[in-house]
């Protein structure tokens, strides 16, 4: 059974149809690329899959939990929103900016969330968010405020706070677009080390050195809908949709 499957997944914002029908299926273990032209609706497809956004149709599972979208509305009813929350449980979310909260350290960053969702104790999940912190690289920042990192440091304790989460999948929505190239390194960096831990990942993405070198799928997305699914392989070096073909040509 995959771990992230979605369903005809619909969604429009007043007359704009941004998803029409998306279907995709990610394997636990894997990492998956979605790339396509700005406004294609790769970040709505993101926060649909996370419900940050509510689809207007279509069925979206994450680790056994599944929320059916037909005919809900704009809002969730109160059944539909304790599985949801369910679901994000078992997702984590770094976005193009960091949104970490500048008054408390990087450190705090991490151990906020597991210790008021989860009920961790503190010493715990300080015990956790240090050594997560060592893992993308910032252990011996740990005291430090955002506002005194890098942006590339910044990204990777956004990532350090969403691991401590324990989710089963990671979801990153251009994670690397608003840093200088040797920001974008640190952090893709991280990505792949996690890649190679076996951690789930869907990152939606521009940087297409990355989705070749790492993504075990890629999905190309063209005006609301998944044109190709395929290998990292194929669809750099013989995509099978004209669609996917002029795109790429931008880039290799």
């Amino acid at each position: 059974m995959a771990l992230l499957s979605v369903q005809n997944l619909h969604k429009r914002f007043q007359d704009t149809h941004v998803l029409k029908g998306v279907s995709l299926e990610v394997q636990q273990g894997d990492l998956v690329s979605i790339i396509g032209p700005s406004g294609c609706g790769k970040s709505t497809l993101l926060r649909c899959m996370n419900f940050l956004e509510t689809p207007d149709a279509g069925i979206v599972s994450v680790a056994g939990v599944s929320i059916d979208c037909h005919g809900i509305g704009d809002s969730l009813p109160p059944d539909l929103e304790r599985k949801a929350h369910q679901l994000r449980q078992q997702i984590g979310l770094v976005f193009q900016q960091f949104h970490l909260f500048n008054h408390k350290t990087i450190l705090e960053n991490a151990v906020l969330a597991p210790m008021v969702v989860r009920s961790i104790r503190k010493s715990v999940a300080r015990e956790t968010g240090l050594q997560l912190l060592e893992k993308v690289g910032l252990g011996n920042l740990a005291d430090r405020y955002p506002a005194q990192l890098s942006g590339g440091q910044q990204q990777r304790a956004a990532i350090a706070r969403a691991l401590a989460m324990k989710p089963k999948i990671m979801m990153y929505d251009e994670p690397t677009s608003a840093l200088d190239p040797e920001s974008v390194e640190e952090v893709l960096s991280v990505m792949k080390a996690l890649d190679g831990e076996g951690m789930t990942q869907v990152v939606v993405t521009h940087e297409m050195r990355f989705a070749q070198d790492v993504s075990d799928h890629v999905i190309y997305m063209e005006n609301g809908l998944i044109v190709e699914t395929a290998d990292k392989a194929q669809i750099f070096i013989n995509p099978k949709d004209d669609r996917t073909r002029r795109f790429l040509r931008r880039y290799i």
